[in-house]
């Protein structure tokens, strides 16, 4: 194999002692999707999370991070109530790479840390003893122990509808 994948993002939990494998994947090649990604490093996709970005309407509150499932679609009202809020909206692409400095496809709150972001987590991932999030660039996910995930990224557990993409 070639040189051995390292970013921030790994750099990072290494300096933490957590252990981890790092998947890469052809983003150019038109693997986009949670689900493709999974499909791309040999993953179940419900194993696969992706990072979303959502804004509450309050203006003066910092922007949520939402790890969901690969293949879940996050239903924005049942979000809002877990986490006390009137509304959220999604940010678009625009707006989600300008707020993390990352690139749709690379945003991950382990590139976040320490950045003000509110991460909250699907419960579906304690079905896991691992999960696979994105290593904070398009083409590389990590997959690592749910704990420390949480621990790493101060994440709350929200509970959220299933319902899979159509």
């Amino acid at each position: 194999m070639a040189e051995p994948f390292k970013n921030n993002v790994t750099r990072f939990l290494d300096s933490r002692k957590v252990r981890y494998q790092v998947y890469t994947y052809d983003y150019d090649a038109g693997v986009h999707s949670a689900v493709e990604v999974a499909a791309a490093i040999g993953l179940p996709p419900e194993q696969v999370f992706k990072t979303l970005v959502v804004l509450p309407e309050d203006p003066q509150r910092k922007p949520m991070l939402v790890i969901i499932p690969g293949p879940a679609t996050l239903d924005l009202r049942a979000f809002a109530q877990a986490v006390n809020l009137k509304k959220v909206k999604m940010a678009t692409h625009e707006q989600a790479e300008q707020m993390t400095g990352l690139k749709t496809g690379g945003i991950s709150a382990l590139a976040l840390i320490n950045k003000g972001f509110e991460v909250y987590l699907d419960k579906r991932a304690q079905r896991f003893d691992a999960i696979a999030v994105s290593a904070g660039q398009r083409g590389a996910n990590v997959l690592l122990p749910v704990q420390d995930l949480v621990r790493l990224v101060n994440a709350r557990w929200v509970q959220l509808p299933e319902q899979a993409d159509g």
